[in-house]
């Protein structure tokens, strides 16, 4: 079950809504969130959830040994064993195919039989899942907040359904404290109706929309794929993955306001970055800031030698990238963000922070886009390639026009993605109450009231635009639900 999916819209999310909202008190409304995130995730993952709720009870009960046990050193062996265990399970799900294609390339390399693929199902979410396991322990161990003492609490805490799948990653010393005493108002549910509305637009009318030219392109055979074809694609895909995701996220804090709970917000209009180290701070904060406070950090941060600085930078990112999927495109795309992470820390940062903020700009635009085509190839001979097409290199002998792609819903949709990739509403909503406040003090109520009925009329029309286009269109997960 997704978010964009008519079941979800107009079936599960009314019903769970009205029943929450009916339910007196804050325990049997957690019990309802609790099932109803269940139902959400056995809609496509039947298979897993015993597995994933036998692992929520060890961490649950690894949780109690590290809060109630005074032993500095049985406190760290209960983490130890929470994160073998935790990651060893993501390791066997995510990465046994990967370890076996590395462990047949020793094994042909000194002339012995390959091993076959284990070819082990990989659980929806289990990237999200992981760390959020991990965060409970770990908080509870650094006195954060306190251990649950109901299971039901940190079971809810992990599959939560508005970000269960994809995030934002919620840290236990965020949310264990909203368990008991979170509260729905009237301001909260109109906001989370107004982020979710957003969200949905983004995911359907420009997400989806630039996501059909992106596949073509990127799927093209080498002999069709041309330079203009090319940068068409990698314009399509950085739009889509920010749109899809950023989408997914809004959607997720809008549920969560929805339900009396406060999420951390995920992106900050990452295209207007001046640097790879400003587009961390924008780009997926919710998993940046996790690297950086439970490994970054504890492997020494900014407090060593510049040599381990950099390091530190590159293993982080390395195992960023790993994250996101088995695959040599994925460690590539990690430590390509490392490099330049580490490059900024170096006397190129100096001159970098001088450039003019428009170079700047494109200097920080550039790199990251380059950086999708490494992370939406599937190999990385594909990526060899598509870069070579990209700048000329290569010319493709039976070349497909950029105009195939370019239809009236597509231009329309990367003209929406490059306007709304900036903080555009954000402007106009401030200049709106600025002439609210400085307007006459009889003529403020009116302003204000039209101000109010508009922004409704958008997000009316966006639902039911999305709503229409969701109700002719085709299956279209978000991106980061295969993590």
């Amino acid at each position: 079950m997704i978010f964009s999916s008519p079941l979800f819209l107009f079936l599960f999310l009314p019903i769970v809504l009205t029943v929450y909202l009916l339910l007196p008190g804050t325990r049997s409304r957690n019990f309802l969130l609790l099932l109803a995130s269940l139902v959400f995730y056995a809609w496509g993952e039947t298979g897993f959830i015993v597995l994933l709720l036998a692992s929520t009870l060890m961490n649950y009960g690894l949780g109690l040994w590290v809060d109630r046990n005074e032993s500095a050193a049985r406190r760290r062996l209960a983490v130890g064993v929470a994160v073998f265990i935790n990651l060893g399970l993501l390791a066997f799900f995510k990465y046994a195919d990967f370890a076996t294609g590395l462990f047949n390339f020793l094994l042909a390399f000194v002339g012995l039989a390959p091993l076959p693929a284990p070819h082990i199902p990989l659980p929806i979410g289990i990237s999200f899942f992981t760390f959020h396991a991990l965060s409970y322990v770990i908080d509870v161990y650094r006195h954060k907040w306190k251990a649950a003492t109901d299971p039901k609490d940190v079971a809810l805490y992990i599959f939560f359904f508005p970000q269960l799948i994809a995030g934002p990653i919620l840290r236990w010393s965020a949310i264990g404290p909203q368990l008991s005493r979170h509260a729905v108002s009237l301001d909260s549910f109109a906001d989370g109706i107004r982020r979710f509305v957003g969200g949905l637009g983004k995911k359907v009318l420009i997400a989806n929309t630039l996501a059909l030219p992106a596949d073509q392109i990127f799927s093209l055979p080498a002999n069709e794929l041309s330079t203009s074809v090319a940068w068409l694609g990698i314009l399509c895909y950085s739009l889509q993955i920010y749109f899809d995701f950023s989408g997914y996220s809004d959607m997720a804090v809008g549920l969560g306001k929805m339900f009396g709970f406060t999420f951390l917000e995920n992106f900050n209009f990452p295209y207007v970055a001046q640097s790879i180290r400003d587009f961390w701070r924008r780009w997926h904060i919710s998993l940046s800031t996790w690297f950086r406070d439970y490994l970054y950090i504890p492997l020494g941060g900014n407090r060593v030698s510049e040599m381990r600085n950099h390091f530190n930078l590159l293993a982080v990112f390395f195992l960023c990238g790993l994250w996101h999927g088995a695959s040599w495109t994925f460690v590539a795309w990690g430590l390509y963000h490392g490099f330049f992470l580490v490059l900024e820390r170096t006397r190129f940062g100096k001159i970098q922070e001088k450039l003019p903020q428009a170079l700047r700009h494109l200097y920080a635009i550039f790199i990251v886009m380059m950086g999708w085509v490494i992370f939406r190839t599937d190999s990385l001979a594909a990526t060899q390639h598509f870069f070579a097409v990209l700048f000329g290199v290569i010319n493709a002998t039976a070349a497909q026009p950029a105009a195939r792609y370019m239809t009236n819903p597509v231009s329309l949709a990367i003209f929406l993605g490059v306007l709304f990739s900036g903080p555009l509403w954000t402007g106009i909503k401030n200049t709106c109450s600025k002439i609210g406040q400085s307007s006459a003090a009889a003529s403020r109520p009116i302003i204000q009231f039209f101000g109010s009925v508009t922004e409704i009329i958008l997000i009316v029309a966006v639902a039911l635009v999305s709503s229409a286009w969701l109700a002719s269109g085709t299956y279209n997960p978000f991106i980061y639900f295969r993590f």
